[in-house]
């Protein structure tokens, strides 16, 4: 048996020469002699005389002709892992870390997916409401007034012997719809939107009251309805078909010069030549395919999922522009039904 220090040294004494507890023939913990079953000519546990299946010229895989060499090709049966490597840092990371697309999950873009601010169907349903609710209060009150001046005979006598009115009223609303229009700070503050937008519509629905004074109560009706008849297959219309008309402003744009220009020529001619009823009716007609066109486009802007749509703020701009398309509409089909 191997002989073990029990006492420690002396203080003064210098170091003891083998550990405490260890065997004096064995420094590093390996028995000498082989007695924990391993061979004693190889006593870091690599066995010697290929004890355990390994030849004595390569304890440590490698060939002993070629230790310090080039690297040989293996021997046959050999099984090459095909594995990367994943040693150092890498083998602490986790399945996060070595991807981190695993630990986010990022939503996978759609083509019912917006990125803008205005995707949120919560937010949208929100801004749909609150449009027609402030143009189902405007045109309540253009009906209002529209009633008032055909029903109510002193204010229709008034209203047409004092046109002067109606000018002013439209030099008013000029300048009131250029606000709204070329001021977003004015249209997005409250309260100043909903106070321009008050004003506007009281002076729009003055000149339309005014326009509908010089018609029979029973055309002013009629018009009305088939107004309102239209302005719902539109809108349905442009909810459910799949034509992005979002994408037609250029079209629009050229349909309205061409109205705009051949206004002019049938002004031209009524002046030059009288009145001409077929004439009034090809430009009638025109109007309102243009004003229909421009209330599919304005639609699709407030309902949103198509390439352009309105933010949540313009809820004033967007109750405007389809408050001047419904009206507008309703001017035309009144001037095409009417005989004055």
């Amino acid at each position: 048996m191997a002989s073990y220090n029990q006492q420690p040294p002396p203080v003064d004494s210098a170091p003891p020469p083998y550990g405490y507890g260890v065997p004096a023939s064995n420094q590093y913990g390996v028995p000498a002699n082989n007695q924990y079953g391993v061979p004693a000519s190889n006593q870091y546990g690599v066995p010697a005389n290929n004890q355990y299946g390994v030849p004595a010229n390569n304890q440590y895989g490698v060939p002993a002709n070629n230790q310090g060499g080039y690297p040989q090709p293996p021997p046959p049966g050999f099984n090459i892992q095909s594995d990367p490597y994943n040693h150092g840092y890498d083998q602490f990371k986790t399945d996060s870390q070595h991807d981190p697309e695993a630990a986010v999950a990022v939503p996978k873009a759609t083509d019912d997916w917006n990125a803008g601010s205005f995707s949120d169907k919560t937010i949208r349903r929100r801004f749909i409401l609150k449009v027609y609710a402030i143009l189902f209060a405007q045109l309540l009150v253009t009906f209002g007034t529209i009633c008032l001046f055909i029903f109510v005979k002193p204010i229709k006598l008034w209203v047409q012997n004092n046109l002067w009115f109606y000018i002013c009223a439209y030099v008013l609303f000029l300048v009131l719809y250029l606000t709204l229009i070329c001021c977003p700070n004015v249209r997005r503050k409250y309260p100043n939107n909903f106070i321009c937008l008050g004003l506007f519509t009281l002076v729009f629905s003055y000149m339309t009251g005014t326009i509908s004074s010089f018609h029979s109560t029973e055309i002013v009706l009629i018009a009305a309805g088939i107004t309102a008849a239209i302005c719902l297959a539109i809108s349905l219309f442009a909810v459910q078909t799949k034509i992005d008309f979002t994408l037609c402003s250029g079209l629009l744009f050229v349909l309205v010069m061409a109205l705009f220009f051949f206004g002019w020529s049938c002004l031209i001619v009524y002046y030059a030549l009288g009145y001409n009823y077929i004439l009034e009716c090809v430009y009638g007609g025109l109007a309102a395919l243009v004003f229909g066109l421009f209330l599919i486009y304005d639609t699709q802007h407030i309902v949103g999922g198509r390439k352009y749509e309105l933010s949540p703020e313009e809820y004033i701009y967007g109750a405007l522009q389809l408050y001047l398309d419904i009206v507008n509409l309703f001017i035309i089909l009144l001037g095409l039904m009417g005989k004055k």
